[in-house]
């Protein structure tokens, strides 16, 4: 896998993403709630001053706040270098001419991208169409 480098004028990157099984939700509770119990598989938990964001399997997620259900998860092959650049570029892009919306988040090793369900095949097409691999776990 080649990555492009600081120095790279466009992204060079030609990237592998798993679509991970199952349905994901997101979910925006008050700053001071606590992480609900017994989230397994991919999740994401983020606390700012101003909300608490949770990303789970909706079979998982909590009915408390506000929530948004619907959503399909692609992992992209790493670990990814710190010293990489443009991976989100190279997948945003694509989705962007598509007028598909993303939710990005970004682990130690690597980048997951949330679709809505209804847009995923079309996502899929927009980003082997850029010339990434796309699979279903």
């Amino acid at each position: 896998m080649k990555f492009p480098t600081s120095g790279s004028r466009s992204p060079e990157a030609r990237l592998e993403l798993t679509i991970l099984p199952g349905l994901f939700s997101v979910v925006r509770l008050g700053p001071r709630a606590k992480v609900p119990g017994g989230l397994t598989g991919f999740h994401s938990v983020t606390r700012t001053r101003r909300e608490l964001s949770i990303v789970c399997r909706t079979d998982e997620a909590t009915r408390a706040g506000r929530r948004e259900d619907g959503f399909r998860c692609l992992e992209v092959a790493g670990p990814l270098p710190f010293e990489a650049t443009g991976i989100l570029t190279a997948l945003a892009t694509p989705l962007s001419r598509a007028r598909i919306p993303i939710l990005a988040i970004s682990t130690f090793d690597t980048d997951y991208l949330l679709v809505r369900e209804e847009r995923l095949a079309s996502a899929v097409r927009a980003l082997e169409r850029a010339g990434h691999a796309v699979r279903v776990e």
